[in-house]
């Protein structure tokens, strides 16, 4: 069955995004949702998956994925994670961890979340046991003291980006549980980033080192 989807004008009031009614025959490939075959395809996806079903695309994501992960603390009523997951989908991370509190707003995730792996954790704690038992290294995203530059340095290819809650940034558990800690540059007169932000910036400097871009959609 077609997963529901938003299929009216944007906030812009713009046509609605995506294709109509499948034009001609239609496939018999089994990936090929009917109702949407039927009805049109309005899901924020890439072209390649117009029509599939939510299973078939989120197979052929895992066959694909990143090795890394995405952690965010999540003590607060923080907006940010909807757009870490967003992100998250986007660069094709293996996983988002969310530690502390199990619900958290997911408008800002724009539905991505369907196509994303989540883990719940209790606590850092937890995450860096399961980060050891799966030797992922642990890297806090944080411009507290000891951190090194993300600029200088090589990220593990295999890894968790942790990262905090707007404001107050990471918890002190969780900088213990981090082998290794590291800073966005900033030359402007605020004090820290968007959480949101900074775990876009991160990621794409995981992807920089790490991706294949001849992988990546065009």
């Amino acid at each position: 069955m077609a997963e529901e989807v938003e299929r009216g004008p944007t906030e812009w009031g713009e046509a609605p995004v995506g294709v109509g009614p499948w034009p001609g025959p239609w496939p018999a490939d089994a990936r090929y949702d009917r109702e949407l075959l039927a009805g049109g395809d309005r899901r924020n996806v890439v072209d390649g998956y117009r029509y599939w079903t939510l299973d078939a695309i989120v197979a052929d994501l895992n066959r694909r994925r990143h090795p890394f992960h995405v952690a965010i603390e999540n003590f607060g009523h923080d907006l940010n994670i909807g757009t870490v997951v967003r992100t998250a989908n986007a660069f094709l991370a293996a996983e988002v961890h969310i530690l502390g509190r199990r619900r958290w707003n997911r408008r800002g995730a724009m539905v991505t979340d369907r196509y994303q792996h989540l883990r719940h954790h209790a606590d850092a704690a937890a995450l860096g046991e399961h980060a050891r038992q799966r030797r992922l290294v642990v890297v806090a995203v944080d411009n507290g003291p000891g951190a090194v530059p993300l600029e200088t340095v090589d990220l593990p290819r295999e890894c968790v980006l942790l990262f905090g809650q707007e404001g107050p940034g990471l918890t002190p558990a969780a900088r213990a549980a981090a082998g290794l800690t590291v800073s966005i540059s900033q030359f402007g007169s605020t004090r820290s980033l968007n959480a949101g932000v900074a775990a876009g910036i991160a990621m794409h400097a995981w992807i920089r080192q790490h991706a294949e871009l001849s992988r990546a959609e065009p």
